[in-house]
């Protein structure tokens, strides 16, 4: 019996390990330009880190960590925990006080596998720790907008702030209101959600519930004056780096260590609209992981899958751009040569050209038209050859016109220039 690759789980072949190589090359010079450093972790953690770090009544934790029950231990679900986990165990605050870092690695989610979105999927990762200046925002945001750009993939960048423990609360009882009065018509998750983290109703991707939220309170409108001056701040620093960016008062991330600033690069090439990458502000998490205090962080993480799922786009839709003019399908070995020269003399005058050379059917030979991206095929049969006539077949419109060889040259040059 034949073994394949678990749900959830892909293998990554020739072919396709090139752009992978590309994505992460890119990736690497603009991180070097930037002055980032890579660390890298292992992919088991002790169960509490994220359980501490990401939030119990998050999603992740509850329904999607792929955990060693026995031994407490679970396969990392994302990068951020297991950074900082390794930022205070070796103490790197103390050997420079600003860590610029990356990490490049598989992370392991048991939801349900999609387009672009695996159980074993991989993200490049960046944070900033020990900077709490807008700037630094600004920066990443920028670096960010740089990757996709370089890489030419078409993303908008939205923004949202979350506020900080001084100026949540009053926020969370606002909106802990708004819901409750809409309590009975939202989803089983929300309505648990309503209790333990309200944020997350307006996350939620059910049609109700993103109905019911429309009008919801915004957070931008209960900012305490440290925050607000902090997101005013970001927004001036992205002017002046030229990045465009829209706000989303709706934009709250999944995980609950976020604070202040969030963000996310979107995408419509995917269908419909997608995250290729996601983050925002954390200060207070490396204290709460049991590091030292006041010592703020930010960071964002890139879905490799979907960087290169966009990527094999771009290469589809150009070879289908700059597919071949005209392909000749001869059959049998006197429309062979007559082919053959023909291929060549239309190369000369700059038509893209091409032919089969292992003497193949029509039907498969028709099969290489379509791969190639060919607009028009020229069908040679020997019967017809001696009869001095071929068929030129246009392959979008699908019709089919008889052409003597007198005066073939010259026809398809007229209709190919």
């Amino acid at each position: 019996m034949k073994i394949s690759a678990l749900n959830g789980f892909k293998d990554i072949v020739p072919g396709e390990v090139e752009l992978w190589q590309h994505v992460e090359n890119v990736a690497r010079d603009i991180f070097a330009r930037f002055h980032f450093s890579e660390i890298r972790m292992p992919i088991l953690e002790k169960t509490d880190l994220f359980a501490r770090s990401i939030g119990e009544a998050t999603d992740i934790v509850e329904k999607e960590m792929y955990t060693f029950v026995d031994k407490q231990i679970t396969m990392r679900p994302e990068a951020t925990a297991s950074l900082l986990r390794a930022y205070i165990q070796h103490g790197l605050h103390v050997k420079k006080p600003v860590q610029r870092l990356f990490t490049i690695g598989p992370m392991f989610r048991h939801e349900r596998p999609q387009k672009g979105r695996l159980r074993q999927f991989h993200q490049m990762d960046v944070e900033v720790l020990g900077a709490a200046n807008p700037r630094v925002d600004a920066e990443l945001m920028g670096l960010g907008s740089m990757l996709m750009e370089e890489l030419g993939i078409s993303v908008s960048l939205e923004m949202n702030s979350l506020g900080c423990p001084v100026c949540r609360p009053g926020f969370r009882e606002t909106l802990l209101n708004f819901i409750n009065e809409r309590l009975e018509h939202l989803c089983d998750d929300c309505k648990r959600r309503s209790s333990t983290n309200p944020l997350r109703v307006l996350d939620c991707k059910n049609p109700k519930c993103r109905e019911q939220v429309e009008e919801a309170p915004s957070i931008q409108e209960h900012l305490c004056e440290d925050c607000d001056t902090h997101f005013a701040a970001v927004q001036k620093n992205l002017q002046q780096l030229g990045v465009q960016y829209s706000l989303n008062k709706f934009m709250v991330r999944g995980l609950d260590y976020y604070t202040r600033t969030t963000f996310e690069f979107i995408t419509e090439d995917l269908g419909a609209q997608a995250a290729v990458g996601a983050g925002g502000r954390y200060d207070g998490l490396i204290e709460q992981l049991g590091g030292p205090k006041n010592i703020p962080g930010i960071g964002f993480a890139l879905g490799m899958e979907r960087l290169v799922l966009l990527l094999q786009q771009q290469e589809q839709e150009q070879a289908a751009a700059s597919g071949v003019d005209i392909f000749i399908a001869g059959l049998g070995e006197k429309a062979s040569e007559f082919a053959f020269p023909l291929v060549h003399t239309l190369r000369l005058n700059k038509i893209v050209a091409a032919m089969d050379h292992e003497g193949r059917s029509l039907k498969s030979q028709m099969k290489q038209a379509n791969k190639a991206g060919a607009a028009w095929v020229l069908i040679v049969g020997e019967n017809e050859l001696e009869q001095g006539q071929v068929v030129l077949r246009n392959m979008e419109t699908k019709e089919q016109e008889e052409i003597t060889t007198s005066s073939l040259i010259d026809i398809l040059l007229e209709k190919l220039q």
